[in-house]
C-alpha cells in the first residue's frame, strides 16, 4: 500500500500540531520562572525546577511508553498524549501551592511522553525511510513553533493577567491543538501480527545501543538540547534582571524560535548536499558561537545570539532525529526514538537545572564556558561515532 499525497500532509499536520501541544506546555512556565520565583521565594535554580521536573519525568517515562506502543499501536498512545497532557494544562493554574505545581508538572511530563517517544517510529511506519525525514522536519518545526508562541503567549500575558492566566492562555491553545491531532492522524501501518511481546522489546532495546552512529546521536540529543535549555532558563533571569527589561519585552527572544522552524524544516536538505556528519558538527560549532554573541551587557547582542543558537540547534536536532530514524534497526524503531527522546529530556532537565545552578552561583559568563564545554563533546561524539560505524561496516565487508 502507497502513501497518498493527501495521506502525507494529513500526518504532516497531525505531527505538527501534536508537536505544538508538546513543547507549548511542556515550557509554557519558561517565562515566568522569575515570577514565580518571586511568589514562591526561590532562587534560579530552584525555579527552574518547574521545567526540569517535567522534562525529568518525560525523559524516565518514555521508554517504557514506546514499550507501551509496541503493544497498543503507536496512534492510540500519540493522542492519549496531546488530549491529557493540554487537560492537565488546564489544572496546573489551580495548584495552590509550588511543591504541588511540581507534582502536577511530573505527571503533565509523564504525559507528554507519549508523543515525542513514539512520534518518530510512527512516520518511518507510516511513510518510509525515504519520507520521514521532511516529515520529522514537520514535526520539529511544530515543536518550534509550539515553544515559541507557548513562551510568546505567556510572557506577554503574565503582566496583566498573571502566571496563572497565562499558564491558562497557552493550555488552551494547546487544547485546540490537540484536537487537531485527534481529527487528523492517521492510523499507522503497525498491524496487529507486527506488534512485539515485551521479550521482542527487550532485544530492540539492546539493539538500540549497539550502533556507534546511533550513540553519537543520543550525545547530540542530550549535549546540545541541555545547552540549549540551560541558556533559555536563566534567559528570563538575566534580561529582567542584568539587563532591566520588562517580562513582556524579555519573552521576545523566544522569537528566534520562528528561524529556528524554518532551519529544522531546511537541515537535512543541507545535510544531503554537503553530508549529515559535516552538517551536524557545524551546527553544533555554531550553537557554541551564538552563545559567545550573548556574553556582552548588549540586548542587540544577546538577540542576534539567541538567534544563531536556535537556529544552530534546530538543525542539529533535526539532523541528529532523522538520522537516528533512518539508521535504526527493523526490529527497534520504537526503542531508538525512544532512547533518542530520552537523552533529549534528560538534557534539558540535567542541562537545564545544573545551567540555572551555575547562572545563579557564578554569572553568565560561566554558564557560556559550561555550554561551549558540553556543545564540542557533542560534536567529539558524532566525529568518533560516524568514524567507528564506517570501519564496523569495513571489517564486516572483509
Amino acid at each position: 500500500m502507497t502513501t497518498t499525497a493527501s495521506t502525507t500532509v494529513r500526518v504532516k499536520v497531525a505531527v505538527a500540531a501534536a508537536g505544538f501541544t508538546s513543547f507549548a506546555l511542556l515550557y509554557a512556565p519558561q517565562p515566568v520562572l522569575p515570577q514565580l520565583a518571586q511568589q514562591y521565594h526561590l532562587d534560579p535554580g530552584g525555579a527552574s525546577l518547574a521545567v526540569s521536573v517535567a522534562t525529568g519525568a518525560l525523559a524516565i517515562s518514555v521508554l517504557p511508553i514506546a514499550a507501551l506502543s509496541e503493544v497498543v499501536g503507536r496512534r492510540s498512545v500519540i493522542i492519549a498524549s496531546v488530549v491529557i497532557s493540554a487537560v492537565l494544562g488546564l489544572l496546573l493554574p489551580l495548584v495552590p501551592s509550588y511543591s504541588v505545581m511540581l507534582v502536577l508538572r511530573a505527571v503533565q511530563g509523564v504525559a507528554i511522553a507519549g508523543f515525542p517517544g513514539v512520534a518518530t517510529a510512527y512516520l518511518v511506519e507510516r511513510l518510509g525511510k525515504v519520507g520521514v525525514a521532511a516529515a520529522v522536519g514537520a514535526m520539529i518545526a511544530g515543536n518550534s513553533i509550539g515553544g515559541m508562541t507557548g513562551r510568546l503567549a505567556t510572557g506577554f500575558t503574565a503582566g496583566p493577567l498573571g502566571w496563572r492566566g497565562a499558564l491558562y492562555v497557552v493550555a488552551g491553545i494547546s487544547l485546540v491543538c490537540a484536537v487537531v491531532t485527534v481529527v487528523v492522524l492517521p492510523r499507522g501501518r503497525q498491524h496487529q501480527e507486527d506488534r512485539q511481546t515485551l521479550r521482542d522489546v527487550g532485544i530492540g532495546l539492546l539493539h538500540a545501543v549497539r550502533k556507534p552512529v546511533l550513540l553519537a546521536q543520543y550525545a547530540v540529543a542530550l549535549l546540545a538540547m541541555g545547552s540549549f535549555v540551560a541558556l533559555y532558563n536563566a534567559a528570563g533571569f538575566r534580561l529582567t534582571g542584568e539587563l532591566h527589561l520588562s517580562e513582556a519585552i524579555a519573552s521576545l527572544v523566544f522569537l528566534a524560535y520562528a528561524l529556528g522552524s524554518v532551519s529544522s524544516a531546511t537541515a537535512n536538505r543541507l545535510a544531503t548536499r554537503i553530508g549529515r556528519r559535516r552538517a551536524i558538527i557545524g551546527a553544533l560549532l555554531l550553537m557554541a558561537v551564538g552563545a559567545a554573541l550573548t556574553i556582552p551587557d548588549s540586548v542587540a547582542m544577546v538577540a542576534v545570539g539567541f538567534v544563531v543558537l536556535t537556529c544552530s540547534f534546530f538543525a542539529a536536532h533535526a539532523i541528529a532525529n532523522s538520522w537516528a530514524a533512518a539508521e535504526a534497526p527493523e526490529n527497534a524503531r520504537g526503542q531508538t526514538g525512544g532512547f533518542y527522546t530520552l537523552m533529549y529530556y534528560l538534557g534539558s532537565s540535567v542541562g537545564g537545572a545544573v545551567g540555572a545552578v551555575i547562572y545563579g552561583e557564578a554569572g553568565w559568563a560561566w554558564l557560556i564556558a559550561a555550554v561551549a564545554v558540553w556543545l564540542v563533546l557533542a560534536a567529539a561524539a558524532v566525529g568518533v561515532g560516524t568514524t567507528m560505524q564506517v570501519r564496523t561496516r569495513e571489517l564486516a565487508h572483509t
